[in-house]
């Protein structure tokens, strides 16, 4: 049983600066997009490699609640705007049924009285 609402979120999920995607992931883009695997992979992702890291990330934009958001995300709307073809790391997102950001904007939403309230980033 899920225990929270995308649909009410302002994108906390989107804003996560580092997300990374697969290789199975850029292709799904490219299909998406009808581009080739490497035109999404530039487009869409850059690498990140640290020591404990080496991914494909997928790119950002800026943001009026967040400092920036995944590339996809309509900031006017706060949605997905690749949601059919979104990567597994949000098709898995928040991996169970709780949501502890939405816990949390539920709770500030009603101790503010204001549903509509984001709490500043």
């Amino acid at each position: 049983m899920t225990r929270y609402n995308c649909l009410v979120c302002p994108g906390y999920c989107c804003s996560h600066s580092r997300i990374a995607v697969s290789e199975f992931d850029i292709a799904r883009l490219a299909r998406h997009f009808d581009l080739t695997v490497e035109q999404a992979r530039t487009k869409f992702t850059y690498h990140y490699q640290t020591k404990e890291a080496d991914e494909q990330i997928l790119r950002h934009q800026k943001d009026h609640i967040y400092k920036s958001v995944c590339r996809f995300f309509d900031t006017t709307e706060r949605r997905c705007t690749i949601y059919a073809a979104r990567p597994n790391v949000c098709r898995k997102y928040p991996y169970g049924n709780k949501c502890g950001y939405y816990d949390f904007l539920k709770f500030e939403r009603m101790h503010q009285d204001d549903q509509e309230f984001i709490p500043s980033a």
